[in-house]
């Protein structure tokens, strides 16, 4: 892959997740004002992290065309980019600037309390290469 069309991508694809994380801060505020008030805390973040799951999932199926990952492997590293993005700016903002302290930030992880947050990080990770295969975006569908 050409390094000007890798950058073109590149760029594409994290003005994208800009778009997602302003839909997941939008989600997260109406989780917190008008979900958990209503279903209690616990519930709030399940409904909120399965929205955003499905977000994530049409945001990125709407997209992948201009985005244009050359094949598989690329839909993946997009992923990957975006799964990174997600995790810097989940534990940097919400430590460094919101002073959340590690131990609730890492909360969100713990499947065993109910907090199934990790599938919103499967879901950034999966997107682009589930919607470039649904969408045909590529002739092969070989980890190319």
């Amino acid at each position: 892959m050409n390094t000007e069309r890798s950058t073109s991508m590149l760029f594409r694809a994290i003005l994208i997740w800009l778009g997602i994380l302003i839909l997941a801060s939008i989600n997260g505020a109406v989780r917190d004002l008008l979900v958990a008030p209503r279903f209690g805390d616990l519930i709030a973040r399940a409904i909120s992290t399965i929205i955003l799951c499905i977000l994530i999932a049409l945001v990125t199926w709407w997209s992948i065309v201009w985005i244009r990952p050359l094949n598989n492997r690329a839909a993946l590293g997009i992923g990957i980019v975006w799964l990174v993005l997600t995790l810097t700016f989940e534990f940097g903002f919400g430590h460094f600037v919101s002073g959340k302290p590690w131990a609730e930030l890492l909360a969100d992880y713990d499947v065993q309390r109910g907090r199934i947050w990790v599938l919103v990080l499967i879901a950034t990770l999966l997107a682009p290469l589930w919607a470039g295969r649904v969408r045909g975006i590529w002739a092969g569908t070989s980890m190319e």
